[in-house]
């Protein structure tokens, strides 16, 4: 299966297709249950539907009278292979981060404590 990057980002940017995919992370639902949780019509949740297995990211199948939705993971490898290309941006260690913002904020209101208190 070949996937094409810009569809599968462009699937991504939409807050209810991520959910979408949360939602299928769990196991295969059928349409109906994947649109239960929406506050939006059932063509609504298809269209949604479509674009994600459009971008190969869900795969549909009818079982009977019902239309199943599973995800299909090799889209989102894919995705997640290109962006490891991008080395230079690895974890952030937000505790670090916060310890170093504070001496800085302290530093700063120090030095700015002692240039506004006149002296006598």
């Amino acid at each position: 299966m070949v996937v094409n990057l810009d569809m599968v980002f462009s699937a991504l940017a939409d807050p209810t297709r991520r959910a979408i995919l949360a939602m299928l992370l769990e196991d295969d639902m059928a349409v109906t249950d994947v649109a239960e949780p929406f506050q939006m019509s059932l063509a609504a949740i298809s269209k949604h539907l479509g674009i994600l297995a459009e971008a190969g990211l869900i795969s549909r199948e009818k079982r009977g009278r019902v239309i199943w939705c599973k995800l299909e993971p090799d889209a989102l490898r894919a995705g997640s292979v290109w962006m490891q290309g991008f080395g230079q941006f690895e974890p952030v260690d937000l505790d670090a981060f916060e310890r170093f913002l504070e001496e800085e904020l302290a530093a700063t209101g120090a030095e700015t404590e002692t240039t506004l208190t006149p002296s006598a």
